[in-house]
């Protein structure tokens, strides 16, 4: 499946395995999640993201192109995008950094004809975010589905009894969440579609100083 590999990721600085820890990873994770649904371009809220959060200086996106590589649309991709089987989709696999933080991967299946020739050459030939590329398009999106893939505390967590943790580092996984949506030009033509898997990177930045959590403190000696 696209975006299913493991987005490699620099590790995160330990997130606290404890009952606090999970509830503001989650919280963070969520926070993020919201900001890219609402959005109109994912390359601009990461970038943003990742500045706000000190995490590279300058925080520019930058998306490290995978060369031959090629992956046909499914059928449901091209009904989406109003394509049939004899118009050629371009196949768009990209991971994107900012500083040495790999904050997603990015399978992108897009109708050339609906772009111009240089923005054709720029995702052909550079490392240019899409979103970045295709900006004179005044380009909007529409999430076709959301997926958590990673949630640091259970469902119902806000109405069950808090759960211990370990007390050591929380155990992140490389991927967290994934976005699959269509960007439509100005004028609401579709031209792109996109599947986005966020990976632990987005928790991987400095955080204010927590008072140790109590039940993690060491017994005393007796």
């Amino acid at each position: 499946m696209p975006g299913g590999s493991p987005v490699t990721a620099r590790p995160a600085p330990a997130w606290p395995d404890t009952y606090l820890g999970r509830v503001e990873a989650m919280a963070v994770i969520q926070d993020l999640n919201a900001r890219l649904l609402a959005s109109r371009s994912a390359t601009a809220t990461l970038e943003t993201w990742c500045g706000a959060h000190g995490m590279a200086d300058p925080a520019r996106l930058v998306a490290d192109l995978q060369r031959g590589l090629d992956q046909p649309a499914p059928p449901e991709t091209r009904a989406r995008l109003g394509v049939g089987p004899d118009i050629r989709l371009a196949y768009r696999r990209v991971r994107l950094t900012c500083g040495d933080h790999v904050l997603s991967e990015a399978d992108n299946w897009y109708v050339p004809e609906r772009l111009t020739p240089e923005m054709n050459r720029s995702l052909e030939t550079t490392d240019t975010p899409f979103g970045r590329a295709v900006q004179a398009l005044a380009p909007t999106r529409q999430t076709v589905a959301s997926e958590m893939l990673w949630r640091p505390v259970p469902e119902g967590w806000d109405q069950a009894p808090p759960s211990a943790g370990t007390c050591g580092a929380l155990a992140i996984p490389a991927q967290l969440f994934r976005h699959r949506a269509v960007l439509f030009t100005g004028d609401r033509v579709p031209f792109a579609e996109v599947v986005e898997t966020y990976g632990s990177a987005i928790l991987a930045f400095s955080r204010v100083a927590r008072e140790p959590d109590p039940a993690c403190a060491p017994s005393p000696v007796r």
